[in-house]
């Protein structure tokens, strides 16, 4: 079945048309996601350059090639500007241009009056330029956790690299008057991948959107908004799942129960701005002390909790003492008042090999009033004395979590 080129001509101007209109109704409904606005248009003025290239043999070459190809050329520019703005990076008028000034300035030299295939590989070049640079700016973004990029980087490349090519190949494959059945061929062939590639980077970009805005939602359910760490939800779901893969493949384990010292008098003296930005620069401070790997969450208030996997008891302590040091720097002096914030630290370590991260959070509670008892500013590592005098009013740890605070204490 031979298709043909003034069809897929039509065929392209619609879905390019249906497709803008699309990506703007989806924008509507999300007007936060920019990107999406920008791309319809992109699509709008795509078809608008088809139109007046259609037009080619009953206007000027001036207006069906020249703005035609300017029109083509702006809307690469426009889906690569999405693709920055879509990883919040800042938008380049000059940059947006550029592609069709230079078509502009070149189509009036002279020596190219004539030279349709330099003409060709200049525009074709201007175009894969702005095509990779669209890949390439999704390939920047790739921190984000979203598989939609990379069938986005991968089309587009590969696109781009087809435009390239596509000079030469008309070069070896000429269009004349007695083989207008191959260039018939070709072009039907060209004009055919562009249609699917439209249609399925459209897509492919409106997955992004959505998986983006899904990737955030998620955040927002999982994730404390102040500290941007994981909230209490999800720190206990994390290590649940820690726990899972403990059975399997144990390793000695320490966690550490984290809480302020006097923060509600932080807050009452210097108000909640203060008091939220101590509870920021204690994040800082601890995530620059614990490894990628260590769990870490705020599970309420000024109350954290981190677990150490695969350490040492002094390895653990080190660590905590680490993280108290530093935050008693960092929190001396904040926004130019003597805050002097500190914290305590209560920590339980357990080689077992069944890791119970209730069991441990109760011991290193345990340890936290002590802490506390004793002045504050400290580190106190859960022991069997700690554990036979809980405080009163406090239910008693497990029998289990004794044993193991008397194994562990034998070990070491």
């Amino acid at each position: 079945m031979r298709l043909d080129v003034n069809t897929l001509f039509i065929v392209t101007i619609y879905v390019e048309v249906i497709l803008g209109l699309l990506l703007l109704f989806v924008w509507a409904q999300n007007t936060q996601v920019y990107a999406v606005c920008w791309w319809g248009f992109a699509h709008l003025i795509r078809a608008a350059s088809i139109v007046v290239f259609g037009m080619y043999g009953t206007v000027p070459d001036l207006i069906s090639i020249d703005l035609a190809n300017t029109l083509l050329f702006t809307a690469f520019a426009i889906t690569w500007t999405g693709a920055r703005v879509f990883d919040g990076r800042p938008v380049e008028p000059v940059y947006m241009v550029t592609g069709a000034v230079l078509w502009l300035l070149v189509c009036r030299l002279p020596v190219l009056a004539d030279a349709v295939n330099i003409r060709a590989l200049i525009a074709s070049g201007i175009i894969t330029t702005y095509t990779w640079l669209t890949a390439y700016e999704f390939w920047r973004g790739r921190e984000e956790k979203l598989v939609s990029r990379w069938p986005a980087i991968f089309m587009l490349f590969a696109h781009g690299a087809l435009f390239l090519l596509r000079t030469p190949l008309v070069t070896l494959l000429p269009w004349s008057s007695t083989n207008t059945m191959l260039g018939s061929v070709w072009l039907t062939v060209l004009s055919f991948e562009a249609l699917l590639f439209t249609i399925s980077v459209a897509f492919i970009l409106l997955a992004m959107a959505k998986e983006r805005t899904e990737l955030r939602h998620r955040n927002a359910a999982m994730l404390d908004p102040l500290t941007g760490i994981a909230n209490r939800r999800s720190f206990l779901q994390d290590a649940a799942h820690l726990a899972k893969r403990h059975r399997a493949d144990p390793h000695p384990t320490a966690v550490l129960l984290i809480d302020l010292d006097n923060f509600k008098s932080i807050n009452d003296r210097f108000g909640h701005a203060v008091g939220d930005r101590v509870l920021e620069i204690f994040t800082q401070t601890a995530r620059q002390s614990l490894r990628s790997s260590d769990l870490f969450g705020r599970l309420g208030g000024e109350e954290f909790a981190a677990v150490l996997s695969d350490t040492s008891r002094e390895k653990a302590g080190a660590v905590a003492e680490r993280i108290r040091v530093a935050f008693a720097q960092a929190a001396k002096e904040v926004g130019g008042r003597p805050v002097g914030a500190t914290l305590s630290i209560g920590l339980a370590y357990s080689e077992e090999v069944g890791l119970d991260v209730s069991e441990m959070l109760a011991q290193s509670d345990q340890a936290l009033y002590f802490a506390k008892e004793n002045g504050r500013n400290r580190v106190e590592i859960a022991s069997l004395e700690m554990i036979l005098a809980c405080k009163p009013g406090t239910k008693p740890a497990s029998a289990e979590s004794v044993a193991a605070i008397t194994r562990d204490s034998a070990a070491a």
